[in-house]
């Protein structure tokens, strides 16, 4: 299979890394010092069974790089319009693409059979550029349960000994490639879980990013150290209940939440959003904490703890001049 990974960075150099370890003519999207690294020597994937060692074809111009078989887009929510803007070149008639998001992603409600099917989201997608452009019906979702890092240009640090991404259609449906998919990132190592409820394995992954983006961008600490302070851990579990709570109000099961805060109480890797807010980047706020509570105004949810912290964390993205709503 032709894939192209558009976004090679953190996550994005990792899935590109285990496709080529597994045989797949990968090509990268990628940019700036980290592109001329991967020209120059190479990705570099540390992993713990060892180094995955690749040389894709990489390019910031997508028209170098010709039709894919499949496109994973691996950015994050702020720069899906451009990804938009960009993506033509990469797609044939039939081309499929995949998000690997955290949070709510823009096609959430495409052929969700609620209430709400077909509702967009401008937060996230602000001027319809997405949907317009890329289309849902190309959209296949995508939830990994990594913890990666770029630790310098052109090299990857996953600190995880499992991991794992579940792939999903927005309507269910069973997809040929897909299924060619998934055999691909299973051949490079990866866990992958191919399920017609995709939803259900967002919520999943949301509960606990609406537990450590907003406690991380308010403690600037790894959730085992802040989630050792009692009235904090009282926080986050209340948190992930109303996460629950709206998760259920839409037809979708988060499953226990304290299975991740348990793993979360251990937890030593500092939330993306939170590295982001350490490092100067533009922070997914939207897609991973004001969404969620518009969905909850939505549903009808109340949610008085998450208005709180979200409300505290949002504000510290703001003073800190890396959000805007």
């Amino acid at each position: 299979m032709k894939i192209c990974v558009y976004g090679a960075g953190a996550v994005g150099g990792h899935i590109a890394g285990r496709l080529a370890e597994g045989g797949a003519e990968v090509s990268v999207v990628a940019r700036g010092e980290h592109l001329a690294a991967i020209r120059e020597k190479g990705l570099r994937v540390q992993t713990k069974d060892g180094l995955l060692h690749s040389h894709p074809n990489a390019s910031d111009d997508p028209h170098a790089l010709g039709v894919q078989d499949v496109v994973i887009v691996t950015v994050k929510a702020p720069a899906l319009s451009q990804v938009a803007a960009n993506i033509a070149p990469l797609l044939g008639p039939d081309t499929p693409v995949v998000f690997v998001m955290n949070g709510i992603p823009w096609w959430y409600f495409h052929a969700e059979g609620g209430p709400l099917d077909g509702t967009r989201l401008p937060k996230i997608d602000p001027d319809g550029t997405v949907w317009d452009k890329i289309g849902p019906e190309r959209a296949i979702g995508a939830v990994a349960h990594t913890a990666c890092t770029v630790i310098e240009p052109g090299i990857i640090k996953a600190a995880n000994p499992r991991n794992r991404i579940i792939l999903g259609r927005p309507d269910g449906a069973a997809d040929s490639v897909l299924d060619a998919l998934a055999a691909a990132l299973t051949a490079g190592g990866l866990e992958i879980e191919v399920t017609d409820k995709i939803r259900d394995g967002i919520w999943e992954k949301l509960l606990m990013n609406l537990v450590g983006g907003s406690l991380g961008i308010l403690t600037a600490s790894p959730m085992g150290e802040a989630l050792a302070n009692p009235a904090v851990a009282q926080a986050a579990e209340r948190i992930a209940l109303e996460g629950v709570a709206i998760a259920s109000a839409l037809g979708s099961d988060a499953g226990d939440p304290q299975e991740g805060l348990s793993r979360l109480k251990v937890s030593t890797h500092k939330q993306s959003i939170l590295q982001d807010l350490m490092l100067g980047r533009s922070m997914e706020v939207d897609a991973l904490l004001a969404v969620p509570l518009e969905l909850a105004r939505m549903t009808g949810v109340a949610t008085p703890t998450l208005d709180l912290i979200v409300g505290l964390a949002v504000q510290r993205a703001r003073a800190a001049g890396l959000y805007k709503d």
